[in-house]
């Protein structure tokens, strides 16, 4: 039987609402929707991830601009039950100002978050590796249409059909529009996994929402380029078998405030280790004009379907 999400927590097609929050307090704010992505243990961390944004956003003064987060998650959260955010001002400086967010659910905290501010000093020198060459988003097929013909496949077994069927159905109805990329071999031996990505609803948000929107795409796809570099795989067995992915931590380090989420963002991503049932991927974000926008990263549970071995007797 195939493990799928309710469907009264399917995502929102509009990406504003799945970042929306509700304020309670001067620091304290609550969701408004949860999303459980198919066959995951809990909600989606982007989403606690942009709305851990979106209530620190609303407790600093305009002029400060998001230059970094670094985030942990600590238990799944359940989409039945809203998530409180407590915004703590940790700090309040001349150039730079911090505010830290912790994600309560049910009395538990889930999630936390510290976001630093800064007055762009935009005068200063600054270099950034230049975007790939890659395909044009009008040349790129959208993900559920993908999936869509691979579920199309001979020889595919009707577990797997229908796993790709209801994955595709999922990203259609997803607030943000995927395309792949084929994948290339990297300089040091290992795969480059790219994207390009922006919300469906192609509205032109605010320049504070950009950033929240940014967080919330930089969770797609992020952490399974680790389990992909070391081939494992879903739907199969033995020890090539994908037995859990879950995240860990996640960072983000934005270099440039005026991009445009509406238009396509390049989500260039890469695994440089991982082991001992763990992964590390790093990103780098372009906005479609080749400016490096962001780079990303997340550590996270990576876990090939192996039994330890038994423990030696003294």
């Amino acid at each position: 039987m195939t493990d799928t999400a309710d469907p009264d927590q399917a995502e929102h097609e509009q990406i504003s609402t799945s970042l929306e929050i509700e304020q309670l307090d001067t620091n304290l704010f609550r969701s408004k929707s949860l999303w459980l992505p198919f066959r995951s243990r809990g909600v989606f961390g982007g989403q606690v991830i942009s709305q851990a944004i979106v209530a620190a956003t609303k407790c600093v003064k305009p002029e400060y601009a998001l230059h970094s987060l670094h985030s942990y998650f600590l238990l799944s959260a359940s989409p039945s039950v809203p998530i409180l955010y407590y915004v703590d001002r940790v700090r309040e400086g001349r150039t730079y100002t911090t505010r830290s967010v912790r994600a309560v659910q049910s009395g538990r905290a889930v999630f936390v978050i510290i976001c630093s501010f800064q007055i762009p000093e935009f005068w200063q020198p600054s270099h950034h590796w230049p975007m790939p060459d890659v395909p044009r988003p009008d040349d790129c097929q959208d993900e559920e249409e993908i999936l869509l013909a691979m579920a199309q496949k001979p020889g595919l077994n009707e577990s797997t059909k229908d796993y790709l069927r209801q994955y595709a159905e999922e990203r259609a109805r997803s607030p943000i529009t995927v395309k792949r990329i084929k994948e290339q071999m990297g300089p040091e031996g290992t795969p480059v996994f790219m994207y390009w990505m922006r919300p469906r609803d192609n509205v032109l948000y605010e320049t504070p929402f950009q950033k929240c929107i940014l967080g919330y795409m930089s969770d797609i796809h992020f952490l399974p380029v680790a389990a992909n570099t070391l081939g494992l795989k879903r739907n199969t067995a033995g020890p090539d078998a994908l037995a859990m992915v879950s995240s860990l931590d996640h960072s983000i380090f934005f270099y440039d405030h005026t991009f445009d989420c509406s238009d396509w963002i390049l989500y260039m991503t890469v695994s440089p280790i991982a082991g001992l049932g763990r992964g590390v991927v790093i990103g780098r974000m372009y906005s479609r004009s080749g400016t490096l926008v962001a780079v990303t990263t997340q550590e996270g549970v990576v876990r090939a379907d192996i039994r330890p071995p038994p423990k030696g007797k003294l």
